[in-house]
Order: C-alpha cells, then structure tokens, then sequence
C-alpha cells in the first residue's frame, strides 16, 4: 500500500487543483482521492523553516501529527492526498499545538464535504 506522495507530479496535482487550508504553522493542501486510504505529502522548505536540523523537526513534528489524527481522518467521508508545509514557527511549537491546528484543518474539510453534499442535493 502506497500511504504518501512520491514525485513531483503528485504534489503538483494537489497544489494546483485542491483547496488551500492555512494557519500559523503549516498550510495545506487536500484533495480528494479514489483510494481507499489517506495520503500525506510534506514540505519544508530553506526558505520557510531555516537549517536542516529545523526542516527535519518539522516534518518529524508533521508526520507525528498526521499519524495522530487518523481517527479524525476516518470521519471524513471522503479519502484525501495531504501536503502539509511546514512554517517557521513550526520548530518552535510542540506536537500538541500542532495537532490542535490540524485538526482545524480537518474540521474544515469535513465542513466543505458537508456543503457539497447539501449542493449535490438541493
């Protein structure tokens, strides 16, 4: 089973056609997939994060957090690819906090399911 995003092609599918979630440590990209699994993508730019030892925490602190929140991506209707990109005040911040804003994230998502669905059927 294939569980995250290999290749550039991937990743440039989810930044170009799914929809954008930000907040202060991370922004992310979601679109829905055919699989019957999730999948994650993460990105943590020089530019963004700063030195190697803070861009490997990041994304450390970024698999953590998704691997965490499996039970709040089991309640979502649809199975998504995930590409989370890490900010610099990522490093910083605990897992806690990051697991907090994610499942912000999620919460949206499942609020954009839930009004596409009412269009679907209106």
């Amino acid at each position: 089973m294939k569980a995250s995003l290999r290749g550039p092609r991937e990743f440039q599918r989810v930044y170009r056609n799914g929809s954008r979630y930000h907040t202060s440590s991370m922004t992310a990209f979601v679109l829905s997939n055919d699989l019957p699994y999730h999948r994650l993508g993460i990105t943590a730019s020089r530019k963004a994060v700063g030195k190697a030892v803070q861009r490997n925490r990041a994304k450390r602190v970024l698999r953590e957090t998704f691997r965490l929140s499996k039970t709040s991506l089991s309640k979502l209707g649809n199975h998504y690819d995930w590409v989370l990109n890490a900010n610099s005040r990522l490093v910083t911040s605990n897992t806690a906090e990051a697991i907090i804003e994610f499942e912000g994230i999620i919460q949206g998502v499942a609020q954009r399911e839930a009004e596409d669905s009412r269009l679907l059927t209106a």
